[in-house]
C-alpha cells in the first residue's frame, strides 16, 4: 500500500486549517486517513510556534516505512530537521512569456523610430518654427467667419418663438 504524508483541509470558507496526516495516495484529499500526525494554522504568523505542530517522533516513524511526503509537507519537516529537501530551481520563471517579450520589441522600436524623428526635427529647427507662424496667421480670419455665422442662427430660433405665441393668443381672444 503508498503511503503519503499530506495536508487535510478543515476549517471554513476563507479561514483554512489544515491537518498534516498520513493516508494512503488513492484517499480522497479530506477523506479517510490512517493517522494525524500534526497540524498547520496558515492564518497565524510566520513566526508563531503553533503555526505548525508536529509530532516528530511519529513522522519519522512512517517516512521509515516508506511514505512519501508531499511538497508543502517535505518544507515542514525539512524545518523540523527530519528530512532534507532539495531547493527546486525554476531558470524560466522569471523570464516574459512569448506575448510579453513582442510588446518590449515593438516598444523598442517605436522608441528608436520617434528618436530618429526627433534628431531629424533637431537637424533642421528653422523652417520648422517659421512653418507653425504661418498657419496661424492663415487661421485666425477663419476662425472670426463661424461667430458671424452663428450670430444669425440664434436670432432665427427667437422669432420662431413669436410665430407660436401669436396662434396662441389667438385662441385666447376668440
Amino acid at each position: 500500500m503508498a503511503v503519503a504524508i499530506r495536508m487535510s483541509r478543515g476549517g471554513s470558507k476563507k479561514r483554512p486549517y489544515y491537518k498534516i496526516v498520513v493516508a494512503d495516495v488513492r484517499a480522497p484529499r479530506d477523506g479517510k486517513f490512517i493517522e494525524r500526525v500534526g497540524s498547520y494554522n496558515p492564518l497565524l504568523a510566520k513566526d508563531d510556534e503553533k503555526r505548525v505542530v508536529l509530532d516528530a517522533e511519529r513522522a519519522k516513524h512512517w517516512l521509515d516505512q516508506g511514505a512519501k511526503p508531499s511538497d508543502r509537507v517535505a518544507r515542514f519537516l525539512d524545518a523540523a530537521g527530519l528530512l532534507k529537501r532539495e531547493a527546486r530551481n525554476n531558470p524560466n520563471k522569471g523570464k516574459p512569456g512569448e506575448k510579453a517579450t513582442e510588446r518590449v520589441e515593438e516598444k523598442a522600436e517605436k522608441a528608436a523610430a520617434a528618436e530618429e524623428a526627433a534628431k531629424e526635427a533637431a537637424a533642421a529647427p528653422a523652417p520648422v518654427e517659421e512653418a507653425p507662424a504661418e498657419e496661424a496667421a492663415a487661421e485666425t480670419p477663419a476662425e472670426e467667419t463661424p461667430a458671424a455665422e452663428a450670430a444669425p442662427a440664434e436670432e432665427a430660433p427667437a422669432a420662431d418663438v413669436k410665430a407660436e405665441e401669436a396662434p396662441a393668443a389667438e385662441k385666447a381672444e376668440g
